[in-house]
């Protein structure tokens, strides 16, 4: 692909990409972009004029104002940068696990999660990680998630919760439902009696995550097929969240209800 094209003119040139998202957000003068930026107009004027060749941006009436070509590049660029972000930011999380457990439709949505970060448990510092998202959970006013791996303190823990009105939703797989039914009967029985709680079982999936009010948490397998006890990808924001809350539509679409053991 040439250099000299319109890709180039927004990818190649910080500022350039910066000048579109603020004129996306209204017209500006050159005193005004001057400002924003805190340069000299030696500085931007350049950028300026080069994004004018590229029909843009346009001045008018005193005004630098986008294009209709602008309009439209500024729409569908900013989502590809926040892509690209959400894939470099935890390169390593995206590049290492299977990503088969997530379905099609919100790996397209994957730049939701640019602001996620990783939580690594090192050995030395595993409780404290846990503890933390603990806290987590704890302060919650409503959970929802899917595992597929068996966690001990789980089953209390959502009881727990369901004591204090939290309503939580939880799907399991096949294999832990058993475990859990097995070991952890009496708990089950009553976190069923609430109204505000929901377990169901689906058929099987390499993932497990939590999702609440307040954050998302996602665990993923290995490639191998062994399971990731120690990167979380975590995020706090409303994009996170949402995402997290489609992906549990996703799983509770196909689950089945169990309402007794």
């Amino acid at each position: 692909m040439k250099s000299s094209g319109l890709l180039s003119i927004l990818t190649f040139s910080e500022k350039r990409k910066d000048i579109l998202f603020l004129l996306e957000e209204s017209p500006k003068t050159l005193s005004e972009i001057k400002d924003y930026f805190d340069v000299r107009s030696p500085e931007i004027i350049p950028r300026l004029k080069e994004m004018e060749a590229a029909n843009i941006i346009i001045r008018q009436d005193g005004l630098y104002r986008l294009t209709s070509l602008g309009k439209v590049s500024a729409i569908y660029f900013k989502p590809f940068l926040d892509t690209l972000t959400a894939i470099e930011a935890n390169e390593d999380f995206w590049r290492d696990h299977d990503l088969g457990a997530i379905p099609d439709n919100l790996l397209n949505r994957i730049q939701e999660l640019k602001d996620c970060s990783i939580v690594k448990s090192e050995h030395e510092h595993i409780y404290d990680s846990h503890r933390s998202f603990l806290d987590n959970v704890q302060s919650s006013t409503r959970l929802m998630g899917f595992t597929s791996i068996f966690f001990p303190s789980f089953p209390k823990m959502f009881l727990e919760l369901a004591q204090k009105n939290t309503p939580i939703s939880i799907i399991v797989t096949p294999n832990v439902f058993f475990k859990v039914k097995n070991e952890y009967s009496a708990e089950i029985e009553e976190f069923l009696t609430y109204k505000h709680t929901d377990f169901r079982v689906y058929d099987n999936a390499k993932v497990s995550f939590i999702v609440s009010d307040r954050f998302m948490s996602l665990s993923l397998f290995f490639k191998n097929g062994t399971f990731d006890p120690r990167s979380d990808l975590v995020g706090f924001d409303s994009s996170a969240v949402k995402w997290g809350e489609d992906l549990f539509k996703h799983y509770k679409e196909n689950s089945i209800e169990i309402k007794s053991l």
